[in-house]
C-alpha cells in the first residue's frame, strides 16, 4: 500500500473523526483513510481483509470446497 502525503490540517482532521480509534491499525480504505492511499500493490483484498482466493485455496489444501461453507451458515438459494 502506497500512502499519499496528507497535510497536517488533513491528519489532524481524520484523527478528529475518531475513524483511526475503531478501526484496526487506526485506518480503512472504505472510510475517510481512503482518501489518502495512492495505490495498492498486489491482492485488494489483502488490505480490506483476508484475501479470499487465497482463502479458498488455502481450505482446498484441507479438502474443504469453499461452497460447503455456504450450506452451512444458511446461505443459500431463497435465504438470508
Amino acid at each position: 500500500m502506497r500512502f499519499g502525503k496528507p497535510s497536517d490540517d488533513e491528519i489532524t482532521a481524520y484523527v478528529a473523526s475518531g475513524e483511526p480509534l475503531r478501526v484496526a491499525g487506526a485506518f480503512t480504505m472504505s472510510g475517510r483513510g481512503g482518501w489518502f492511499v495512492d495505490g495498492i500493490d498486489g491482492d485488494h483484498g489483502n488490505v480490506v481483509g483476508i484475501s479470499l482466493p487465497l482463502m479458498r485455496r488455502l481450505l482446498a489444501e484441507l479438502g474443504v470446497a469453499v461452497t460447503t461453507l455456504w450450506t452451512l451458515t444458511g446461505h443459500r438459494r431463497g435465504r438470508r
